[in-house]
This record gives structure tokens, C-alpha cells and sequence, in this order.
């Protein structure tokens, strides 16, 4: 299943379920995305705005990563699901050893994206829009959680 373009009532629906996917990997990918809005959101709110002209190249671009890695936190939530589900439903040791390996590389990839975004975190906070100061905190809690889920879903 895709829920790239579900509902995110959907999404949490099956997370519920009895089924071995969605799962933790995918929740942390939706939880880095997330972080990824509320920083994209503060760079929105900051752009234009003649208080924060002169650092208003540096929040472009950071607009620019934290719209790619949005995009991409949430097209590695469904491959979390398709892989999980590969590893979940395979019939032979080595099948399940491979998709397995296929897993493990997706929540790594989210751990690695996280780590990246993280560090945006700061300068958003420095130079960002003042009044979404606490949006950038939660940015960063979100993008923390993703990052510390991913990295239990590797050992998984």
C-alpha cells in the first residue's frame, strides 16, 4: 500500500493493526517528515520579511533541502512498507535475509536524512522568524524521534 496520497487517518489506522507493516520504520520517516514541514513553515513565515532580509539567501536554500528531504522522508515511508512487507511475508531464509538487508538500508537512509536535517535546525532558530521560534524546537524533537526510531529499527 501507498500512503503517499492516503489520509493520514488511514495511515494511523493501519499503523494500529495487527500487521507487520506500517510499522516503526515507516512511523519514523512520517515523524522526520513532519520536522521537515515545520521547518519549511518557519522558512515561509521568514522569507519576505524585511526583519530577516539579510539572511534571507541562506533560509531560501534552506527551504529548498527541507522540501527535498520532506519529499523523500515520505516516499521512504512506503518503501519502509513495501520492504517490511517483503521481509515479513518471505518464505526461504535467504529471501528473508535479503529483504531484511533491504529494510535495514531504508531506516538507515531516514537516520542519515534525519541527521541532516537536524542540523538546520540551528540556523532556523538563529536566523529564522522569531514567532516560530517553538516550531523549530518541535522540528527538531520531531526530527530527533525519527532519527533515535530509525536507528532502534536497524537493529530490528
Amino acid at each position: 500500500m501507498k500512503y503517499k496520497n492516503q489520509s493520514i487517518k488511514k495511515y494511523l489506522d493501519d499503523l494500529a493493526k495487527k500487521a507487520p507493516a506500517p510499522g516503526g520504520g515507516s512511523a519514523a520517516a512520517l515523524s522526520a517528515a513532519l520536522g521537515c514541514a515545520l521547518l519549511s513553515m518557519t522558512a515561509n513565515f521568514t522569507i519576505g520579511k524585511e526583519k530577516y532580509k539579510k539572511h534571507e539567501k541562506e533560509i531560501k536554500k534552506i527551504l529548498k533541502i527541507t522540501e527535498e528531504l520532506r519529499k523523500r522522508f515520505i516516499e521512504l515511508m512506503d518503501l519502509d512498507v513495501s520492504v517490511y512487507s517483503k521481509y515479513a511475508n518471505a518464505k526461504n531464509k535467504k529471501a528473508k535475509q535479503k529483504a531484511k538487508k533491504e529494510s535495514q538500508n531504508v531506516v538507515k537512509e531516514i537516520a542519515s536524512l534525519c541527521y541532516r536535517a537536524i542540523k538546520l535546525c540551528s540556523p532556523m532558530a538563529e536566523k529564522g522568524n522569531i514567532y516560530l521560534l517553538n516550531d523549530v524546537l518541535g522540528a527538531a524533537e520531531l526530527l530527533s524521534a525519527g532519527f533515535n526510531s530509525a536507528l532502534i529499527n536497524v537493529e530490528g
